[in-house]
């Protein structure tokens, strides 16, 4: 298998994100500390608690430990309309190692591979490292980032394999409706091609709610059993830090595959970081967790928001409705800026962050960057005050798109 080409997003990220002063790519929701976090544990626990400092440091349970794939069974049970056993649950680092294990397990050359776009690099070249060849179901703007069923009905192939979902999505915020995920789920069952929907961002939703007909389930709870979610603790659980992760199927089969595939990969995930996580997915803490998170970017998506009306003239955006990425377009004279010279300009005199949509996502992006704005509020803030102050006095001198 040859390598992927460069990881656009990752090296974008690692190149400047230590050296911002405000760092608003970050797609996490603010991190919190395990202090923090026991903190809001309904008991009010103690951060010692958490751990077990007795315990024995080895490889422990290989597939992940009880305590967590059974947190997680309860959630992925809780709006389906039968239980998933926490047997059907693997615990990965991160999901970045989940959707990569589940390329690894699934795909060969010769396989096709259709992947919702705009999306997380990694879903679209991983596949296409391993032989299999990938087309693109493209989301636009113009439509509000929806993108149409009709067109993944033509994308598909006699041997197309997988449906690839990021939903929410990175880095536009937005969802894929209820009514859209049961037709692909009835298209993709009566092709027999397996589903594997990243949802990490799940379930950070602040512009919809689940009383709206159209609010998005897990693809798991839709009846179909060849279907994937992945998902980790990093986006809407603030505990990036920790490395956990996980792969969650209906099919034993698709899990055992996985299973195999982690054997000469990442055989197991650390006790302790599995600890902390399955304290914060256990019902005296997660409500809170998810809470504290969702009323976070409530607020801080209403200080983009105000900036955004202030600047329409710049800048342009569909309004994201759950996640914690907004992707938005800035122009000059009606052309689109130079995304990738407007994000270093930016950074080196105002030490404000972004991340450029066309570098990171693809050359037709061109305008575009992606904000993260669900980190602590005062960051946000003040981030968004040295943007007004860069607009003012530079914006006019960058140059444009060509």
């Amino acid at each position: 298998m040859p390598p992927p080409p460069p990881f656009a997003v990752e090296q974008w990220m690692d190149k400047y994100e230590t050296t911002a002063k405000y760092n608003i790519a970050e797609t996490c929701c603010a991190s919190v500390s395990v202090e923090e976090l026991a903190s809001l544990s309904e008991s009010k626990a103690s951060a010692s608690s958490i751990l077990d400092l007795s315990a024995v440091q080895s490889y422990g349970e290989i597939r992940g430990s009880t305590a967590i794939r059974a947190n997680l069974s309860r959630l992925y049970s809780s709006k389906a309309g039968s239980p998933l056993s926490p047997d059907n649950v693997l615990i990965t680092p991160g999901a970045i190692a989940a959707n990569f294990m589940v390329f690894y397990a699934l795909i060969k050359p010769g396989d096709h591979v259709v992947c919702h776009y705009p999306t997380y690099q990694q879903l679209y070249t991983v596949p296409a490292s391993l032989g299999a060849e990938v087309d693109l179901w493209k989301s636009k703007a113009k439509n509000k980032w929806l993108p149409d069923f009709e067109d993944l009905k033509e994308l598909v192939k006699h041997n197309t394999k997988l449906i690839v979902l990021n939903n929410p999505q990175n880095p536009t915020g937005q969802v894929l409706p209820k009514s859209l995920l049961l037709k692909i789920v009835e298209f993709a069952e009566s092709k027999n091609i397996t589903v594997l929907s990243d949802e990490v961002y799940r379930p950070l939703f602040h512009g919809t709610s689940p009383m709206d007909p159209e609010f998005p389930p897990s693809i798991l709870s839709l009846g179909y059993k060849n279907t994937i979610a992945t998902g980790s603790m990093s986006k809407a659980y603030s505990l990036a830090g920790i490395r956990v992760g996980w792969i969650a199927s209906r099919s034993s089969d698709i899990i055992e595959q996985c299973a195999v595939a982690r054997d000469y990969t990442i055989i197991s995930v650390s006790q302790l970081d599995q600890q902390v996580a399955a304290f914060a997915l256990s019902p005296d803490v997660i409500h809170s967790l998810l809470g504290r998170n969702i009323q976070l970017a409530k607020a801080n998506l209403e200080l983009l928001q105000r900036f955004i009306i202030k600047h329409d003239e710049y800048c342009s955006w569909t309004k994201p409705v759950a996640g914690t990425t907004a992707f938005v377009k800035f122009e000059r004279d009606g052309k689109a800026i130079d995304a990738e010279a407007f994000c270093k300009a930016l950074q080196e005199k105002s030490g404000v962050m972004f991340l450029p949509g066309d570098y990171g996502f693809g050359m037709e992006f061109k305008g575009y960057v992606r904000i993260g704005y669900v980190n602590r509020t005062d960051i946000l803030k003040d981030g968004l005050e040295e943007l007004r102050k860069f607009m003012r006095k530079e914006y006019d001198e960058l140059p444009l798109s060509e």
